[in-house]
């Protein structure tokens, strides 16, 4: 039997009609069935192309590297489009912005113990099945030269039954280590992990979110600060997108001097802001909280930072807190902000800049504000997943009786 590829899901699987998804498809591709259910290319897409990455079969990592940066690019804009479509939202979207290969500074490596050592890399697509990628096109490359040390890393702190997960995060300083889901620590253990990540200059290492051993600040640089986040924190997936949506946030808070930035995580947007406003910066996690007032504290020539721990999905900011705020950034998780954006959609902030993981609920969103009397100025995508179904954006609004 033969079918057609009608088009492409969100996580970038292939439709024919109602049959799939069928991974590594492309639309108008012509595929047949082989007999475990998986599709065989028969009359391939002139967007088809070579996958860069010798893992991309086995790989669970990457669902795009079959398609041409155009097709991609189109694609995830349209993603975009269509989520406000269902709305009713029109607006400009402008090119999308994408980061370069090998340029992946945040990872969560999976490692478990052999017989003979350690394997560390991703899983295969839908499994926990663990596969090497030694020539990961996606990761930077200082994080690929550290998987050995990953390897022996493994062997001291995993179990023989379960693996454990390596959130790596790559800093000024070198590579910033969490390791989870280890044995119980000891003493002799974490001298060990401390002594090994020491040797190869890594800026840190933790076990399990307690660090055990700190060569060097493991700083990140937001503006013109430097922070240090604790251990996994999140943080923007490149340098490249940080830079991207940064220009963006600042583009659309404009020339205010009263901002509010709500999921203010460790100050990836407050520290630029506060270059030229004072800035109200809130955030769920106190110890990111912490880490952004150290890094506004040990700063120069920035202006006031109010920093709060406050969980914004119980204890949203009300409209009536912001009646002397100029501009909002918010950036939530993937969830989107509903209870949030409530709020905001009853305040007269003249500008709100949004940054989103998730079309789907940013466009949920914007209907909220849009209804509250914003408009929806532009969207700008960003594409630092690369080669994956995950896209971002940022976006101005403007009250629309104040602009």
């Amino acid at each position: 039997m033969t079918l057609t590829i009608s088009r492409i899901t969100a996580s970038g699987e292939g439709m024919a009609g109602h049959e799939g998804p069928f991974p590594r498809t492309l639309p108008g591709e012509e595929i047949t069935l082989a007999p475990d259910g998986s599709p065989r290319i028969a009359t391939p897409s002139p967007d088809r192309v070579a996958p860069p990455c010798r893992h991309f079969k086995s790989c669970g990592g990457c669902a795009m590297q079959h398609a041409s940066d155009p097709f991609v690019a189109e694609w995830k804009t349209d993603v975009i489009r269509t989520g406000l479509a269902a709305r009713g939202i029109e607006t400009e979207i402008r090119p999308i912005l994408t980061s370069p290969a090998q340029s992946r500074r945040r990872a969560t490596l999976h490692g478990k113990r052999t017989k003979s050592g350690a394997q560390v890399g991703f899983h295969t697509r839908g499994s926990s099945v663990l596969i090497e990628v030694p020539d990961c096109q996606l990761l930077h490359p200082d994080i690929i030269a550290a998987v050995p040390v990953f390897q022996a890393l493994t062997v001291l702190v995993a179990s023989r039954k379960a693996q454990i997960d390596l959130v790596v995060n790559l800093s000024q300083n070198g590579i910033d280590l969490d390791m989870r889901g280890c044995v119980p620590m000891t003493p002799q253990a974490a001298a060990q992990v401390a002594a090994l990540a020491d040797q190869h200059k890594f800026a840190r290492i933790a076990w399990d979110g307690d660090v055990v051993g700190l060569r060097a600040p493991p700083s990140q640089q937001f503006g013109p600060a430097m922070v240090t986040p604790p251990p996994g924190a999140f943080l923007q997936a490149t340098a490249h997108g940080q830079r991207a949506l940064t220009a963006c946030v600042q583009e659309a808070v404009g020339d205010a001097t009263q901002v509010a930035d709500l999921f203010a995580g460790c100050g990836t947007f407050t520290m630029p802001a506060a270059q030229t406003a004072e800035v109200w910066a809130l955030e769920g996690e106190a110890d990111l909280i912490r880490a952004l007032d150290d890094g506004w504290r040990q700063s120069h020539g920035l202006k006031k930072i109010k920093a709060e721990t406050r969980d914004l999905f119980r204890r949203p900011v009300l409209a009536e807190e912001l009646r002397r705020t100029e501009a909002v950034i918010i950036d939530p998780p993937r969830a989107g902000a509903e209870a949030q954006t409530t709020e905001l959609a009853r305040s007269n902030v003249p500008r709100i800049a949004a940054v989103s993981c998730n079309p789907v609920t940013f466009a949920r969103d914007a209907e909220l504000l849009i209804q509250g009397g914003y408009r929806l100025d532009w969207v700008q995508p960003v594409d630092q997943f690369r080669w994956s179904s995950h896209v971002e954006l940022a976006a101005q609004f403007t009250k629309a009786h104040i602009a």
